[in-house]
């Protein structure tokens, strides 16, 4: 009540200055116009930014600047001057046509100057986590050049990497590398897309010329949505049922080739356009009709399965489900590369707007005093601060993503199907929703699309249903967290793995009055992340066990528990992000670095316990979770003063920002207009 009085107050304050003169008064008085003041100017950084950068970004820093400096001094880029400043960003009003055409000519670009070099020819963690570096800052400037990339190296070259053998890599990586291949990864199709065993295109085995062949079927068996198939791809990874002598062996898959080298469509392939959509126009999406197009025998990719001259089926794991997990298993950097991408907009978007409340102002608290910054008002702090220490807690979650995947085994596949469905999901989620606040954040300037955010929320939206729907991906985390429980009380053992070992201690209890230090703590905000996982687990699987008691199978079961499976998908995440974030500031010695971080990590773990499930679930009191919310408030007051050093510390250049995180005023002057 008391921040609505005071916002009451500036407003009737704001009005009463352009009330009419009284008698006595001889003139008008008016404001004085703006002048923009650089934030830096004004605002003390605390500590050292760039060591900041080093802690969240983790690795490959100067990888990153070189790309960043590789883009700036390239027309391909759309450079312009604006407010003084030259800012590179792609030119979203193009037409589809030639938004294509430009997104190919920078990927060009970028080889001919050897930023793939070793993507798929080389092999370790280095280069691994050299990719993610490299595509995190790709995306920054466009998601439709880092989505192309993505399907051409991590979709395509990926597949032909671990479902291939030594023959495949052989023939097919140094091309792709090299971009003589130009591939395409034909999963989706018209009727499936997160159901990828249901796919309907069907692949036979001809003995006779020792040659497979690909069928759709159906028209809903088409291939839907595929990146780069519209227009530019030589080359296709064909996810298809494989019949054999009449019997389905499940999913598997081919390489077919749709277009020759002069561009022009293979015989017995049709393809169509996808058309425009809401973002990402520089992908040329395609439609793919396969008419019994034939593929060489070798073109199976058969690391999982074989198929032998004579037509047999050949595979070490008997059981068809077992068979298509181990065929699936290692496409999770898909999902590995969305999560970690997406942290790097929720950076950029969160720059932008900060930078723009650190200098735009709005109503005096008096008359004839200066308005006030928009990041001075506590309404603004809770806005975007909050969303800030989020961002934070996603860049270490992520470098926990990245080592768990380029230190991959297969026994920790399933590990990484977990984490990394669990990340992309409340990753893209969470980048959604930031820049929807840093939108509405900005006013009218986050409309414009050179300002970005506006245009970020229609690029990036498919992030949601990309690789995985994300609803569908959280049930997914819930059966196997439910899978783990059941496991560990039939072998009457502990809990070991995915962060579960808290459910071998005894039950967490969260006091009946929380204190500023307590709510502050790391230690408590663990135990109250616990406390709702734990709970919620054994919610779920009394409740699977309920409805299967009753008869239903243990699929519908799930299906009728589908609200506490997303419950708990999202306790298991929340968990599992503040664990890496609080890992990440013990790591640290004291410094004024680490107690800024602490207060991010204090904010962020105080939003987590400030979800509606604790109150749901009875884990907070009506009383504690208003501690809570007050609590938050303080910390974003705190906060404030470090909040352009904390966007600094992304290290996010100039140039990959736009107009109004600088001289705004300047950037809309008329002058600007005349140039």
């Amino acid at each position: 009540m008391d921040r609505a009085f005071e916002r009451t107050k500036i407003l009737t304050d704001h009005l009463l200055q352009s009330s009419p003169p009284s008698p006595v008064q001889t003139s008008l008085s008016s404001n004085a116009c703006f002048n923009y003041t650089p934030p830096e100017l004004s605002e003390k950084y605390a500590f050292d930014t760039k060591e900041m950068r080093r802690l969240i970004d983790g690795h490959h820093l100067e990888v990153r600047d070189r790309l960043f400096g590789m883009m700036s001094q390239s027309k391909l880029f759309n450079p312009r001057v604006r407010g003084g400043k030259v800012f590179v960003s792609p030119d979203y009003n193009q037409p589809m046509e030639q938004q294509r055409e430009i997104t190919l000519k920078r990927i060009d670009y970028l080889f001919d100057r050897g930023a793939f070099k070793g993507w798929l020819t080389d092999q370790g963690e280095e280069i691994e986590l050299r990719k993610f570096a490299s595509f995190e800052v790709f995306g920054i400037f466009d998601h439709s050049m880092g989505t192309m990339l993505a399907v051409h190296f991590f979709l395509w070259g990926g597949a032909v990497q671990v479902f291939g053998t030594k023959h495949h890599h052989n023939k097919w990586l140094r091309d792709t590398e090299t971009r003589v291949v130009k591939g395409c990864f034909a999963m989706s199709e018209l009727g499936h897309g997160s159901n990828v065993r249901g796919v309907e295109t069907v692949t036979t085995y001809d003995s006779n010329t020792q040659e497979f062949v690909i069928t759709t079927p159906c028209e809903s068996a088409q291939k839907f949505w595929i990146g780069g198939a519209a227009n530019h791809a030589t080359h296709a990874i064909v996810f298809s049922q494989l019949n054999i002598n009449g019997s389905n062996q499940g999913v598997h898959a081919f390489i077919a080739q749709i277009r020759d080298a002069d561009g022009y469509l293979c015989p017995n392939v049709r393809i169509a356009d996808c058309g425009r959509k809401i973002g990402l126009n520089g992908v040329d999406n395609g439609r793919i009709w396969f008419d019994n197009v034939r593929v060489p025998r070798e073109n199976l990719l058969n690391s999982v399965a074989d198929v032998s001259a004579d037509g047999k089926y050949l595979s070490s794991i008997n059981d068809p489900d077992q068979r298509f997990a181990a065929f699936l298993a290692p496409l999770t950097i898909g999902r590995v590369s969305i999560a970690t991408s997406t942290v790097y907009i929720s950076k950029a978007g969160l720059t932008i707007a900060i930078r723009y409340a650190l200098t735009r102002r709005a109503f005096s608290l008096k008359p004839n005093e200066p308005e006030v910054l928009l990041l001075d008002y506590p309404s603004y702090q809770r806005r975007l601060l909050p969303l800030l220490a989020k961002t934070y807690a996603m860049s270490f979650a992520s470098h926990y993503l990245k080592k768990l995947f380029v230190k991959r085994t297969p026994q920790s596949y399933k590990t990484i199907h977990i984490f990394s469905s669990a990340f992309k999901a409340t990753f893209t989620w969470n980048n959604l929703h930031i820049l929807q606040e840093c939108r509405e954040a900005c006013g009218g300037q986050g409309l414009r699309t050179e300002n970005h955010v506006g245009q970020w929320k229609a690029e990036f939206d498919v992030q949601s249903t990309f690789e995985g729907d994300n609803n569908i991906l959280m049930q997914q985390i819930s059966k196997a967290l439910l899978a783990e429980y059941v496991a560990a009380k039939k072998r009457k053992k502990a809990f070991r793995g995915l962060g579960l070992e808290h459910m071998n201690k005894p039950c967490p209890v969260i006091p009946s009055q929380l204190t500023s230090t307590a709510l502050r703590s790391s230690q408590f905000q663990m135990k109250a992340l616990c406390l709702r996982e734990r709970d919620l687990l054994n919610r779920f699987a009394a409740e699977i066990s309920h409805y299967q008691a009753k008869g239903l199978s243990k699929e519908h079961a799930f299906n009728m528990s589908y609200q506490i499976a997303e419950d708990l998908g999202r306790a298991f995440t929340d968990r599992s992000i503040f664990q890496a974030f609080a890992e990440a500031e013990a790591t640290l010695a004291a410094s004024s670095l680490k107690d800024v971080l602490g207060m991010v990590r204090s904010l962020y773990g105080l939003i987590c316990v400030e979800d509606a499930s604790f109150l749901r679930y009875g884990y907070l009191s009506v009383e504690n979770a208003a501690a809570v919310r007050s609590e938050i408030t303080k910390v974003c007051g705190e906060l404030r003063p470090h909040a352009l050093a904390l966007v600094s510390s992304f290290g996010i250049p100039h140039a990959f920002l736009s107009p109004i995180a600088f001289n705004w005023i300047d950037a809309n002057s008329w002058s600007s207009i005349q140039q």
